[in-house]
């Protein structure tokens, strides 16, 4: 049994591989045929579900939600909060070519998902492009730019098509203003940019 493996706090299921040295913090469960390569730092209270691999050098915060078959590659970074739906991929070379394969980590192009943002099933987010802190992209989205925070973002390629709160309920803004339905937070919104207030 691996050092991680035993470590108090943190589940490995038996089927699931993690490679040291790797950091996982407490509270984080690993499910079945899951693999977890080196240099691999992961945050306190994250659950990565069934079939789920996590590239060398990715980090990832704490809380983070990875649903069945999601493979985080190599640039890759996922900041607190951050939930993963089903099957959704994530890129990380722009110009992929068999014959002349581009693997060293200077060739990985960045791809940031800020706090909170939710990604749904079968979206994919093509490299190099940042997710706004508590962005929702929608099941089956094709993320082709940067999305801004709160935005809601759909369809191939993705667009925006409204706003959502830090807690996740859809807003409706008047004169440039919003207050979530559901809790006490308000926004102001200036063109694509919203922002707490």
């Amino acid at each position: 049994m691996s050092a991680i493996a035993s470590q108090a706090g943190v589940f490995i299921h038996e089927s699931a591989y993690v490679d040291e040295p790797a950091t996982i913090g407490n509270g984080t469960k690993i499910w079945h045929f899951s693999h977890v390569m080196k240099n691999v730092q992961i945050g306190e209270n994250c659950s990565f579900g069934q079939n789920v691999f996590v590239a060398s050098n990715v980090r990832i915060g704490r809380n983070v939600k990875v649903q069945n078959n999601v493979s985080i590659y190599e640039g890759v970074v996922l900041e607190d909060d951050v939930f993963c739906g089903p099957s959704m991929v994530f890129t990380n070379v722009l110009t992929p070519r068999s014959g002349h394969p581009r693997n060293q980590s200077s060739d990985y192009s960045i791809t940031r998902v800020r706090r909170g943002a939710s990604i749904g099933a079968n979206a994919t987010i093509v490299c190099g492009h940042t997710i706004g802190a508590h962005a929702f992209i929608g099941a089956g989205a094709v993320v082709t730019s940067d999305i801004p925070d709160y935005a809601i973002a759909l369809g191939c390629p993705a667009r925006i098509v409204g706003y959502a709160c830090e807690c996740g309920l859809r807003l409706q803004f008047e004169s440039g203003r919003a207050r979530c339905p559901g809790c006490p937070r308000e926004y102001e919104r200036a063109g694509e940019l919203v922002s707490g207030i």
